[in-house]
Parts: C-alpha cells; structure tokens; sequence
C-alpha cells in the first residue's frame, strides 16, 4: 500500500516500479490493476504502427513535443524487440527519444515484446492502465516493428496512426498487411524520399475506394519527422479524429470494442497462468504436444483436454 500511495502522490519512481510488478509479477498484479482501474479512463491513447525502419520512435518524439507545447502530459511506451542474452527490451527506441529525457512531464517505457504477437508485449495493456491512474494525460504506445502482425495496438488505442515510407512497398501490400483496416490516420514519413509523393497518391486513391463504417475517413500526411517537416499538419489531423471519436458517443463504442478485447486477452492470461501453475502443467503440456506431434490427437482436443483438466 505505502508504493500504491507514493504512486498516487505522483512519485515518478513509484510509477516505474509498479509497472514493473504489472509486468513481471502475476501473483500481484490483479490486485494492483483492482487498485489502478478506477483510476484510469481519462487519457487519450494514441497508437502508431508500421514496418521497421519507418520512424516510430522519432515520430514518438516529434509529436511528445507539440503535445507538451499544449501543455499535455504524457506517457510513452515503447515496444522493443526482446535481447537474447537479458531477455529485457533493446532499448533502441527511447535512444532516438533525446527530447523527452528532461521533461519531467513525459515518462518514457521501453517494454520488451518476450516474443508477443502482435506487435505489444502482454504487459502493454496494463502499463498503458498504470501511465492513465497516474495522470498523464496523452499516452503513445509505439508497437514494435514486425510488419503484418503489428495489429493489437488498434485494440488498445482510441486512435491508430499507421506509419509507412516510400520503401515499404506498393499500396496493395499495405492493404495486404491489414494496415489499412485498423489505420486511423496514415502517415507516409521521409517525404523527401524519391516516391514519397506517388506512394501518397495511391494510398489516398485505395482510402477513396473503401468503404468506412464510423464515417471517418483516414487521412494521409506526408511528413519528414526527423527534420519536423509535416508533423503540425498530423498533429491537426490528430486533434479532428479525437474531435470526431467525441462525437455520437463513438469513443465510447470504441471503448466497449476495448473492454471487449481486454477481457478476451485476460483470459488467455488467466488461462496460461493456470497451466504454469500447476505442478504437471509443463509434463501435461509436453506429453499431449507428443500426442499431437504423432498425429494421435488434434490440437483443438489437446486444448480441451488442459482445459477440463484446470479448475476455475
């Protein structure tokens, strides 16, 4: 209680360690997310997206600043592929984050994925919780790059922002990528790149075509964050879609379509956590993967076996 009280008087240390029990400690973390939840709701949740090498980190950092220019607080967490040799994150984005660092308004994560599809490690979601309890009042959470499977940050963000360069490929394998389903707003960066402009024209061209269910219709910005060119013509585009979403209650739906995903995450969470409890959860888990392996079950009747074997 005295570090969930430290917390709450804004102790920036206090933050920094009760994410890392969300993160690593199971045994405590559902009671300090009973504690944190309430608390949270507040912040607006941006989320960006795309390939490696596109520039996440560094459009992280370029819009954290228009953000504190309007005198918003804010929490970044970026999602790091995991080391081999610690099995903690590479920190490799919060190194091209320098403007953050003597800001004591932003607080920076670096999370590692531990080998997590999606683009997110499964602890983002509660640290995105723990940043909301705390106050700040933008969070922008950065997935990691791995292209085609980087879609779980639609599932916690108010807005998605999809970042794509002229060498990302042609607009058909953005729309191949499902990049173009969960995109809020589609950033094309290093504009001065030779392309950068064709590339725009065809992604606005596929934005045209389709059909929006919400009504919104995903704007293209050409920017070049390093040298900040473009980035207040995104940061306005931002601000209409959060205009938008307070529109018909649509942050509220969208918000349902997130409690819907949390509480479907939480299960797979509770589940596995069940099965590396148990003393013969690694034994039972080895001999059916046997079983599979020689073709004498199938894994969906291998996954029902554990499933009656764990009591709720």
């Amino acid at each position: 209680m005295k570090l969930l009280d430290r917390f709450l008087d804004g102790d920036r240390i206090a933050l920094s360690r009760v994410i890392t029990l969300l993160e690593n400690d199971r045994d405590r973390r559902s009671a300090i997310l009973d504690s944190l939840y309430p608390r949270s709701g507040k912040a607006r949740r941006i989320g960006i997206t795309g390939p490696p090498g596109a520039g996440k980190s560094t459009l992280a950092d370029r819009l954290t600043s228009l953000l504190r220019k309007d005198g918003r607080t804010v929490g970044v967490i970026a999602v790091d592929p995991t080391s081999p040799f610690s099995g903690g994150a590479l920190l490799g984005d919060r190194l091209r984050m320098q403007g953050a660092w003597d800001d004591p308004e932003v607080y920076v994560r670096s999370q590692a994925d531990r080998s997590h599809a999606g683009g997110l490690s499964e602890a983002t979601p509660h640290a995105m919780t723990a940043l909301d309890a705390f106050g700040k009042d933008v969070i922008i959470v950065e997935t990691v790059g791995v292209g085609q499977s980087a879609l779980d940050v639609s599932e916690v963000s108010d807005t998605t922002v999809v970042l794509l360069t002229p060498e990302s490929g042609d607009s058909v394998q953005a729309m191949k990528a499902g990049l173009m389903e969960i995109a809020d707003v589609l950033v094309v960066n290093k504009a001065d790149r030779e392309g950068a402009d064709r590339f725009a024209s065809e992604l606005r061209m596929i934005v045209d075509m389709r059909q929006w269910a919400e009504g919104w219709k995903p704007p293209v910005v050409l920017v070049s964050a390093r040298d900040d060119t473009g980035m207040d013509g995104l940061y306005d585009q931002l601000n209409a879609h959060g205009d938008f979403l307070a529109g018909e209650d649509r942050l509220g739906k969208r918000r349902l379509r997130q409690g819907r995903s949390a509480i479907q995450r939480a299960l797979g969470e509770l589940w596995r956590g069940r099965l590396t409890e148990r003393r013969d959860g690694g034994d039972t888990l080895d001999r059916l993967s046997e079983r599979v392996a020689r073709r004498e079950i199938q894994p969906l009747a291998a996954a029902r076996e554990i499933m009656d074997s764990l009591s709720i």
